[in-house]
């Protein structure tokens, strides 16, 4: 007789993210330039370029929130530093940063819920970096010191990180109001980002 498998406990919160975001996350994946045979130096900072252009305003509407739980740290998860970081490696100038465009449209920021579901897409893409960073890295030669530190952005600490944070997520005391507000935001913000990298056209 077979033993039987232990279930693991998943939070509501996470059941209805992974259902509500798993279209939205495998649409937009296909469509990422990182296995593109046209993707070379050029378009790679032509990528970071548009991902500065949609991490900065985000990262500063979560800022100005208000929004942001009391006993969540948000400032080492920030990623603005570490993309203008690896700009600047890739030749950026810092005039030029200044002028890069920046995404207007948002997720709405009204509630530590919608802050939640943001934090769960950035947050989400740091696993799918450490895929990137090795493509990268063999591809155009980059990592995290010549200008693809953004794909490697927590090194060692990355699977620590996401679990921390999804233990956290899982932890809060949610109604069924709070959970879908968690949704929709995530939601949002896969749906801004794809439109903010379409316009971009630095989508495959």
């Amino acid at each position: 007789m077979q033993a039987k498998a232990r279930e693991v406990y998943v939070p509501p919160v996470l059941q209805d993210l992974r259902a509500g975001t798993a279209e939205l996350h495998i649409a937009l994946e296909k469509r990422l330039p990182f296995f593109s045979e046209q993707l070379d130096a050029n378009a790679f900072r032509r990528l970071m370029q548009a991902y500065y252009g949609f991490y900065r305003p985000l990262e500063s509407a979560l800022l100005a929130s208000a929004c942001i739980p009391a006993d969540f740290d948000i400032a080492p998860r920030l990623k603005t530093p570490t993309l203008q970081r690896d700009l600047h490696a890739l030749g950026e100038s810092p005039e030029g940063l200044e002028h890069l465009p920046l995404c207007r449209q948002l997720p709405v920021i009204e509630s530590s819920a919608a802050c939640l579901g943001v934090l769960y897409v950035l947050e989400g893409a740091t696993l799918g970096g450490q895929i990137l960073r090795r493509e990268i890295a063999t591809r155009l030669s980059l990592d995290a010191d010549n200008g693809a530190a953004f794909l490697d952005v927590y090194g060692a600490a990355t699977g620590r990180r996401w679990r921390d944070f999804i233990e956290y997520l899982g932890a809060r005391l949610m109604d069924v109001a709070e959970r879908a507000a968690v949704v929709a935001a995530a939601q949002t913000t896969f749906s801004c980002f794809e439109r903010w990298l379409e316009s971009r056209e630095v989508l495959a």
